[in-house]
This record gives structure tokens, C-alpha cells and sequence, in this order.
């Protein structure tokens, strides 16, 4: 079990294991990409971005972790996210980056759109060992 849900003003996290804890997390990135004053866009961007990676780690991962951070670098500021599930892992990474696959019956943009949403986009994966997603859009 991950351990509950806990935040400071520039980080925390909170559990992904229902339809109700990826609700709470996208409610959770756009409250802070509003106290960060995003534009409205860049807040539809991260937001849409976090439902798919949190819809991910609970249907395909088995359930996980989201961690955020706010980052600062210089005079800009941006949004860190942590997408960690203990789940099976991805068998073919590249081809899960491929727009259209789907190893589900959605509409195969998860991983691939994300990365397009957001500025910085890394996954590590090992099978049986569970995927971690971390993604930052930037002020």
C-alpha cells in the first residue's frame, strides 16, 4: 500500500488506485498549475496530460503513485510530475510511444500525447518491476 496522501506548498502526492483518486489528482495538478498562473492552455495541457498518465497507472500499472513538485529554475518556474505504479512494466516501450497502439481499448494517445502536452517526458519501466512516468511543463 502507498503510504496516504501528504503535500507541502511545493510538493506531495497522493494515491492512484480508482476513478476517484485520478479525478482527485487532475483536481490536484490544476490547482497548483492555477497557483503557479499558468494560461489557461498550459493548465488544459498538464491537466489532460495527468489524467492519461493517472488513468495508466491505475488500469494498466494495477494502481500506483502520483508525486508533484514545483520546480524552479532561474526566473521560470514548472510543474514536475511523478506517474509510479508496481504493475507488470511495458514489454515493448517503443512501440507504446507509437500514436494509435493500445494494449487496452483506448485510443492509444496516453503515452504519446502526453509527451506532446509537456516540455520534459521521461519513462523508466522494467517488467514485473512497474513503470514510472516523470513529465514537467514549464511557466
Amino acid at each position: 500500500m502507498w503510504p496516504p496522501s501528504e503535500s507541502t506548498a511545493d510538493n506531495g502526492r497522493l494515491p492512484l488506485h480508482s476513478e476517484q483518486d485520478i479525478v482527485a489528482g487532475r483536481q490536484q495538478v490544476r490547482k497548483l498549475a492555477q497557483q503557479l498562473r499558468f494560461s489557461l492552455v498550459d493548465q488544459t495541457k498538464i491537466v489532460t496530460a495527468a489524467s492519461e498518465l493517472a488513468r495508466n497507472a491505475v488500469v494498466y500499472g494495477g494502481g500506483g503513485e502520483l508525486r508533484w513538485q514545483v520546480r524552479r529554475d532561474g526566473a521560470r518556474e514548472g510543474l514536475q510530475l511523478e506517474f509510479e505504479d508496481r504493475g507488470p512494466g511495458i514489454p515493448d516501450l517503443e512501440l507504446a510511444m507509437t500514436d494509435g497502439w493500445t494494449s487496452g481499448q483506448g485510443l492509444g494517445m496516453g503515452l504519446s500525447g502526453s509527451k506532446r502536452l509537456v516540455h520534459d517526458f521521461e519513462v523508466r519501466t522494467a517488467r514485473g518491476e512497474g513503470t514510472c512516468v516523470t513529465v514537467c511543463r514549464w511557466k
